[in-house]
């Protein structure tokens, strides 16, 4: 059986994604063969993932386990990642330096990039944080693959973007479609995949807020 869903470089999103991993969880790829660790994925020249159990082209990569999946508040899907508590002391030391709560920053960070430094967007966003090339360089960023530049940019602009617009969600918003967007449409932009984009960032931060919580 071979299953598909588009992907974009810099992180997998969308309801075509999460009907191919439900798929995956309701089995429809045979119990066996993922017990066996024998499914295979390729990805091919439109960013489009499949996945098969039978490696009918020597494409297909061997996986060795299929991932295990934990749902979030809402229902979705959240992927584990063995990348994403590598960068908390990195989250935590610049959210409380910059003004940003850490949990909003790494929540950015899975929505962004889901914990690649080396992301690379099909519009040229960069890093962690997934830095455009006119705003690193407006921010000074010398290396935006480098965790350490590329999360204490993407965190002071955040923070810019929060003086401007007077809250969060607006900082968001206009980090995923641009301050212009938000001053055109005063608010959330009317596109689909901003408004996606809030809620989700928003939801992880719901869930990485316990781990930044003062002890």
């Amino acid at each position: 059986m071979v299953a598909a869903y588009p992907a974009r470089r810099a992180g997998v999103s969308g309801a075509r994604r999460r009907a191919a991993l439900l798929a995956l969880v309701l089995g429809l790829i045979p119990a066996a063969a993922l017990a066996g660790g024998g499914l295979y994925r390729y990805e091919d020249a439109r960013g489009v993932v499949h996945f098969t159990n039978v490696q009918w082209d020597a494409r297909y990569t061997r996986l060795s386990a299929i991932p295990r999946l934990s749902f979030e508040p809402g229902g979705g899907f959240v992927p584990p990642h063995k990348r994403a508590r590598a960068y908390d002391p990195l989250v935590r030391r610049v959210g409380l330096e910059v003004g940003v709560p850490p949990a909003l920053v790494k929540a950015v960070i899975h929505a962004e990039s889901a914990f690649n430094p080396r992301a690379v967007s099909h519009k040229g966003a960069m890093g962690l944080m997934q830095l455009m090339p006119g705003t690193a360089r407006s921010l000074g960023v010398a290396e935006p693959f480098t965790a350490e530049q590329n999360v204490e940019a993407g965190t002071r602009y955040l923070r810019t973007l929060r003086e401007r617009f007077g809250n969060w969600t607006m900082a968001l918003a206009a980090y995923n479609a641009g301050p212009e967007a938000v001053t055109k449409f005063g608010g959330i932009p009317p596109y689909q995949e901003t408004q996606k984009y809030v809620r989700r960032v928003l939801t992880y931060y719901r869930v990485y807020h316990p781990q930044f919580a003062a002890r």
